[in-house]
């Protein structure tokens, strides 16, 4: 006889966003069933923002190596055991995983089923032989990367993030299909680490972001000596040798090994969504405001909502479905509340509207800007690279800011923080902060609002009337 289990909540997937819905109900008490038929952790842990961050601190350290000249000490060439930088990539996994693991969330009083589920009507899945009616579902079943439409792509060994970091051997020459944040995050690091790597991009290198902060990064790139190739077409791939050969219109590309890092595709196959009422297209479960889906019982978040592909997303979201699932509150998402960043080195942060997506809401904006150049800190540590860029409505409200520079990712937390809260330009110019720190560079962006008023002819002469007063 099948099991039948009853809980309030049933969380299918256990990433980031569904671990996070998960903790929160059982810390209130409620019963939750939550099944994941891959790794516990998710792609975060295993195959996407840890391992990669660790390979990067890798890439990081072998390129200070390398720099090191400009401080007085003499520059080495590293040398690379990739055998043993996986073996620390690996480490970071396991040091983060106990935190993810099926034994800390059974502790919670959460029933960890590990299989897969999958909807046989509306109100109920069957995972691992088991029956679960729950009061509401949630599906976490984030992403995997996509493979374009490149015909010969079938027949070669391609990589992806999820099989990246199984590389024992360091590739001579990496072809990267690809520039997005994924694409140029591995790219940069395996260059570092002393691989040759081409990049090849059918439009523009992180269409995505702002241009101005995509040509500081692709220039970095350029001169640390990785080849990008931006506005190509792909017309097949094939084996070549030992490794692959990448055609082009009118030429080719040789490599040892192929990264495809062209896009993400929702995880919605094999739910049975159809039975479930649930609808949903190429970019995932079609979700309401608040990520409800066309079955109110069912709400979906994350990669496969078809939102924002980012963990702190997916933990977002999470908060938003305890308030929505277990209280009946109205939620609603708010996407310009979610800031990204591009790890590479310099680092590319946003926070709030970029400048286009502000025009196209706002009309007249207003831009201020201040670079890492005239940042006192910046140039001690030799990182000079790039600027902050503040974006204000035609009235001087915070719309949002942009940094492309050392550290980005940590930086962009005080925009956040303004656009998050409705803070005005005026709390930002008069925050009193260390000194020597990165930080000050945008308090310095802030202030460069109020110079013109420096020069006011009126503010002139008060300061002429009162000089006479001794």
């Amino acid at each position: 006889m099948t099991d039948v289990l009853t809980p309030d909540l049933c969380v299918i997937g256990a990433g980031s966003g569904g671990l996070s819905v998960a903790a929160a109900a059982a810390a209130m008490g409620v019963s939750v069933v939550l099944v994941e038929k891959g790794r516990m952790g998710g792609d975060c842990l295993n195959y996407g923002c840890v391992p990669s961050k660790a390979l990067i601190a890798a890439g990081h350290v072998a390129q200070a190596m390398r720099e090191a000249g400009q401080f007085g000490i003499r520059p080495v060439e590293a040398q690379v055991d990739l055998s043993a930088t996986m073996a620390h990539v690996r480490r970071v996994i396991a040091e983060i995983a106990p935190n993810d693991s099926q034994e800390r969330f059974t502790a919670m009083g959460v029933t960890v089923i590990r299989a897969a589920a999958r909807f046989t009507d509306k109100n109920t899945v069957e995972a691992g032989g088991r029956t679960i009616r729950a009061r509401r579902f949630v599906v976490a079943t984030g992403s995997s990367p996509a493979l374009p439409p490149v015909p010969g792509l079938e027949q070669v060994r391609v990589l992806t993030n999820e099989t990246i970091f199984d590389l024992e051997k360091m590739p001579t020459r990496l072809v990267v299909i690809g520039a997005g944040p994924i694409g140029l995050e591995l790219a940069q690091a395996f260059r570092r680490l002393g691989c040759e790597v081409v990049v090849l991009e059918a439009g523009r290198a992180l269409s995505r972001e702002d241009p101005e902060f995509a040509d500081v990064l692709t220039n970095a790139l350029s001169r640390e000596g990785v080849v990008l190739r931006e506005g190509v077409r792909i017309d097949r791939v094939e084996s070549h040798g030992a490794g692959i050969r990448v055609h082009l219109e009118g030429e080719h590309v040789d490599g040892s090994h192929l990264l495809v890092a062209a896009g993400r595709t929702p995880n919605v196959h094999g739910l049975g969504l159809e039975a479930a009422g649930v609808k949903f297209n190429a970019r995932g479960i079609e979700v309401g405001p608040g990520l409800n889906s066309s079955n109110g019982r069912v709400f979906a978040i994350g990669d496969v909502a078809g939102k924002a592909q980012f963990t702190h997303a997916a933990n977002y979201h999470a908060g938003l479905v305890i308030r929505a699932a277990l209280f009946r509150l109205y939620v609603k998402a708010k996407p310009h509340l979610i800031p990204r960043v591009t790890y590479t080195d310099p680092e590319i942060a946003v926070a709030g509207l970029s400048e286009a997506e502000a025009r196209q809401q706002h009309g007249e904006v207003r831009i201020l800007r201040w670079p890492f150049a005239e940042n006192d800190r910046a140039q001690a540590e030799r990182k000079t690279t790039g600027h902050v860029k503040i974006v204000l409505s035609r009235k001087g409200a915070i719309l949002g800011a942009g940094i492309v520079g050392p550290h980005a990712g940590e930086l962009i937390a005080l925009w956040q923080l303004a656009v998050t809260k409705g803070l005005k330009l005026g709390d930002i110019a008069g925050l009193v902060l260390p000194y020597p720190t990165l930080s000050e560079a945008s308090k310095r962006a802030a202030v460069t609002a109020y110079i013109p008023t420096l020069s006011n002819k009126w503010l002139r002469r008060l300061l002429g009337v009162l000089r006479k007063f001794g």
